[in-house]
C-alpha cells in the first residue's frame, strides 16, 4: 500500500504530509482542501503514466483550470513554481514527480519523474524491472514459483515485486464522484475504464461480471440487501447491443409487477451498486478515492456502508481515501485498527491546508464514551466552521 503522501504547492496546499491507512477518511468544512489532496495524488498518477493533457487529467477526477491556478496562490511567486508530489511505501521513497508549466496559452504540464533516486519514465521503470529478471517469460516463471531462487534472491525479488505492484496501483488512481444521471442512464464507459469518474461504464462491468464471474455479482447483490426493500436484480437476456437495463426486484411489490429498471430506482440504491461493484470487482483500481461518500445516503446507512467497505477493502486488497461532510460516516470506523485512519482537514491562519490525524478518544473519568459523530458535532475534534 501507499503509506505516505507529500504535496507541495498544489492549490490550497502549500506543504502537506499525510500518512495513509488502507481506508482513510478526510472530514472538514467546505473549501478546506479535502478534494485538493485527492487531486494531487491523481496528478501524480497521471505523471507516472506520462499523460498530463487536460482531457486525461479531467478523466481522473481533477478539476482542471489554468496552470497558474493549479499552484498555491498564497504568494505571487508561487504561480510559477513547480508542483511537487511524493508517494512512499513504508520509509522508502517510492515515486516522486516535479511538475512544471510556463503558464503560456495552450501550454502542457511537463513532469520529471523519479523512482527511488533515478529519474525515468514509468514505462522505462517497468521495462527495467522486467529486463532485470530476464524478460517477461522468466518473470512469469518466478512469479509462478517454477523458477527456484535462493532465499536471498527471493527476498530481493519480493521487495522489487512490491515496488512494481505499488507502481502499477498508482498508475490506476482515480478520484470517483458518482452522479445520479450517469448511474441512472448507464452512460457508456468513460475515457478511463472500466469505470468513469461519475459512474460511466457500470452497466458494462456488471454485464461482464454476470457472464464471467457470477460469484462476484452475487457478492454485490448480498451487500445491496442492506437496503430493506431490495430482493434481487437481473440483466435481461433479450437486450440489443444499444440497450442498458437492470430488472430490479422490490420484495414488497406484487409478484405480477415484481421489477422495475434503474431509471425508476432511488439514488441511494444506485450509489451503493456503484460502490460495491467498485470494491468487489477484480478489474477496478486497487488504489482510488471517492469524493463525498455520503452523497444521497441516510446517516445510519452511511455508518453501515463504511463498515462494509472496510471489510471489502481488506478482503479484496483495495486502498481507498474517502471524503465526507457527514459525521455519521465516522461511526463506521474502528480507530483502534491502524488500517483505518481519520484526518480532520482545515486551513491554518495563513490559509494553508493542514491535516490532523484523529485517534480513538479516551473517555473522561466517570463518563460514557462519545461516538465520533457526536465528538465532531460538539467541536471536540475540529473540522467545523468557526466564523458563525
Amino acid at each position: 500500500m501507499i503509506k505516505e503522501v507529500r504535496i507541495k504547492n498544489y492549490k490550497s496546499i502549500q506543504k502537506l504530509k499525510l500518512e495513509l491507512g488502507r481506508v482513510t477518511v478526510l472530514i472538514g468544512e467546505n473549501g478546506c482542501g479535502k478534494s485538493n489532496i485527492l487531486e494531487a495524488i491523481a496528478l501524480a498518477s497521471a505523471a507516472a503514466n506520462d499523460k498530463l493533457d487536460n482531457e486525461f487529467l479531467a478523466a481522473r477526477g481533477i478539476r482542471v483550470t489554468e496552470p497558474r491556478f493549479m499552484r498555491s496562490a498564497f504568494e505571487k511567486d508561487n504561480l510559477t513554481k513547480d508542483i511537487s508530489i511524493e508517494l512512499r511505501q513504508n520509509d522508502k521513497k517510492q515515486f516522486s514527480c516535479i511538475l512544471q508549466n510556463d503558464n503560456s496559452p495552450y501550454s502542457q504540464w511537463i513532469s520529471k519523474n523519479f523512482f527511488g533516486n533515478s529519474e525515468t519514465s514509468t514505462e522505462n521503470a517497468l521495462k527495467l524491472f522486467v529486463e532485470q529478471y530476464g524478460g517477461q517469460d522468466k518473470l512469469l516463471s518466478i512469479l509462478k514459483g517454477a523458477t527456484q531462487l535462493t532465499e536471498q534472491e527471493l527476498s530481493i525479488f519480493n521487495k522489487d515485486v512490491d515496488s512494481f505492484i505499488e507502481l502499477y496501483y498508482l498508475n490506476k488512481f482515480i478520484v470517483y464522484s458518482p452522479e445520479n444521471p450517469a448511474l441512472r442512464t448507464f452512460e457508456k464507459e468513460g475515457q478511463i475504464q472500466p469505470l468513469g469518474i461519475n459512474g460511466q461504464g457500470l452497466f458494462k462491468l456488471i454485464n461482464i461480471l454476470n457472464a464471467d464471474n457470477p460469484d462476484k455479482l452475487n457478492q454485490i447483490k448480498d451487500k445491496l440487501r442492506l437496503i430493506d426493500w431490495f430482493k434481487d436484480f437481473e440483466i435481461p437476456h433479450n437486450l440489443s447491443a444499444m440497450q442498458t437495463s437492470l430488472q430490479i426486484t422490490d420484495r414488497y411489490l406484487d409478484t405480477d409487477l415484481s421489477y422495475f429498471d434503474q431509471r425508476s430506482s432511488n439514488e441511494g440504491f444506485l450509489f451503493l451498486l456503484f460502490y460495491f461493484t467498485l470494491f468487489i470487482s477484480d478489474i477496478t483500481p486497487k488504489f482510488f478515492a471517492i469524493d463525498n461518500i455520503d452523497a444521497s445516503l441516510n446517516p445510519r446507512l452511511c455508518r453501515r456502508l463504511i463498515e462494509e467497505l472496510v471489510e471489502l477493502a481488506k478482503k479484496n486488497d483495495k486502498q481507498v481515501i474517502l471524503t465526507t461532510h457527514n459525521p455519521a460516516v465516522l461511526d463506521g470506523l474502528d480507530l483502534d485498527d491502524d488500517e483505518q485512519r481519520l484526518f480532520v482537514i482545515s486551513r491554518n491562519q495563513l490559509g494553508y491546508t493542514k491535516a490532523r490525524r484523529i485517534l480513538n478518544p479516551e473517555p473522561l473519568d466517570g463518563q460514557e464514551p462519545v461516538d465520533l459523530s457526536e465528538a465532531f458535532l460538539r467541536g471536540y475534534i475540529g473540522g467545523l466552521p468557526e466564523n458563525f
